[in-house]
């Protein structure tokens, strides 16, 4: 695959990615936190807010991964 196109895909899932985890977040805060302690939200949100750090990491790594020699 071209390192052009794998960087155009890996942009679209990044922002796919940040979108999606952005509302799924959301709604599971929005449901199970309102009655939580201070400090639980505060942690919920410390771990979520870093979270997506790991698969975003993934798709960059995959994009930037060189061209395979043709033999």
């Amino acid at each position: 695959m071209p390192i052009r196109l794998r960087k155009f895909i890996g942009m679209i899932a990044l922002v796919v990615l940040v979108i999606v985890y952005a509302f799924v977040a959301m709604v599971i805060a929005q449901l199970k936190l309102p009655e939580a302690p201070r400090w639980a939200q505060m942690l919920y949100y410390v771990v979520v807010g870093l979270a997506w750090i790991f698969p975003a990491g993934a798709i960059i790594a995959w994009m930037q991964k060189p061209i395979a020699p043709k033999d």
